[in-house]
């Protein structure tokens, strides 16, 4: 006989308990246990109310729980969530036509997560090079930068540069080109015959938010141009929003051959990614050669096409742009003894710290402890990215908590 599983409430130290008795051990979160979101704000399972700037690695720029998009993934959900791609849905070609109408591509390939669309880019780079740029068979090298964080399948540990992320996980995937990041000397200098394509994120997210010189990716996309290489942008963390503009790429007027979308494309309630291209590059896929059973399916397609349109209907694009430079300004003129730096682009934002601070996980769990959640990232930063839905009297009181951590 099954046995029977009785759901009961739980203190949340026995929730942690559960998940070290019974989960893999692959996170390594703050001791607080979320039962409800709404806005920018999150409540754990005792009731306390905390102001969310990790926004889920920016998976919920339009807020928790949004009314608009949950309505619409309600209503999709009691009509049809699947048919795979045997079979057109009638949510499909709609959310092509939004995706494409929004970002002026000319072709989407919808997937389900963020490294589900890096992989897709990298195989479709790859066919692109053998059959459009004449590159000879199992030569193609796409060009990465060091510091890359594009998700952690085995080919995308491959050419990672962060130990944690590679040890103990080889052999690994060849074709890759690692490059400095922010550096388009060098950028130009690994070029060559059997490059396919480059790989780069607009700003560094797991990285400590590296924002690269200005010129950077205008160069970069000058040198992929010259070189009749494509130019795929990560913006699965930047996109949609979180830097002040839709894309990040638009804040140096450049446009990628295959952009990446994922996270915030539902709104965080479900998992949806999408690879925008020209024509050029995604018709080298022909039937049966890429798919996924749930990339594209009428539940993940509805959710989506809501998050756009309340993204931009209720001005959240802009309202990053604004907070983030309350915030950015706000940050810098602590003028706390422990911060390095401060960087970052709208509510994309990297607080760093000086080594001799004590390492950036004790502010986080100081800051948890005062109603503020955000995460540290390689020791000694601090990410934060709260919802683009977010007020100055919100940013103000975050600042607050901030100065009183740092201070």
């Amino acid at each position: 006989m099954p046995l029977a599983v009785t759901p009961t409430a739980a203190p949340q130290t026995d929730y942690a308990a559960l998940e070290a008795a019974y989960g893999a051990r692959n996170y390594k979160p703050l001791d607080v246990v979320l039962a409800r979101g709404e806005g920018v704000y999150v409540w754990d399972v005792d009731g306390r109310r905390y102001l969310d700037c990790l926004s889920a690695y920016s998976a919920v720029n339009q807020g928790h729980c949004h009314p608009r998009i949950v309505a619409a993934l309600t209503e999709q959900a009691s009509r049809l969530t699947l048919t795979s791609r045997a079979f057109r849905n009638d949510q499909l070609g709609l959310f092509y036509e939004d995706v494409c109408r929004l970002t002026g591509s000319h072709a989407v390939l919808p997937m389900n997560t963020g490294a589900e669309a890096v992989e897709s880019a990298i195989k479709v780079a790859r066919k692109w090079g053998y059959e459009v740029k004449g590159v000879p068979a199992g030569l193609a090298e796409i060009v990465v930068c060091a510091g890359n964080f594009h998700g952690r399948t085995v080919s995308v540990v491959s050419f990672s540069t962060d130990p944690v992320a590679r040890s103990g996980f080889g052999p690994f995937t060849p074709g890759f080109r690692i490059v400095p990041y922010g550096d388009a000397e060098a950028f130009d200098a690994a070029i060559g015959p059997y490059t396919a394509a480059a790989l780069i994120e607009p700003i560094q997210g797991e990285a400590g938010v590296i924002v690269p010189p200005a010129g950077y990716l205008a160069r970069v996309r000058e040198i992929c141009t010259r070189q009749n290489a494509l130019l795929i942008l990560d913006e699965i963390q930047t996109g949609l929003g979180r830097t002040g503009k839709l894309l990040a790429e638009e804040h140096e007027g450049v446009e990628a051959d295959l952009t990446l979308l994922g996270k915030a494309l539902s709104g965080g309630v479900y998992p949806v990614s999408a690879v925008l291209s020209n024509r050029e590059a995604l018709d080298v896929l022909r039937p049966g050669e890429h798919g996924s059973t749930f990339g594209g399916n009428p539940l993940a397609c509805a959710a989506a096409r809501t998050a756009l349109k309340v993204l931009v209907e209720e001005g959240m694009i802009d309202n990053a742009a604004r907070q983030g430079e309350r915030l950015q300004v706000g940050l810098k003129s602590l003028g706390a003894d422990a911060v390095k730096e401060v960087r970052g682009r709208g509510l994309m934002i990297g607080l760093e710290l000086h080594a001799q601070a004590g390492g950036a996980r004790r502010f986080s769990k100081a800051l948890m402890a005062r109603g503020l959640l955000c995460k540290e990232t390689h020791d000694h930063t601090l990410r934060i990215a709260p919802p683009l839905t977010i007020t100055s009297d919100q940013i103000d009181w975050a600042l607050e908590q901030f100065a009183a951590v740092l201070s």
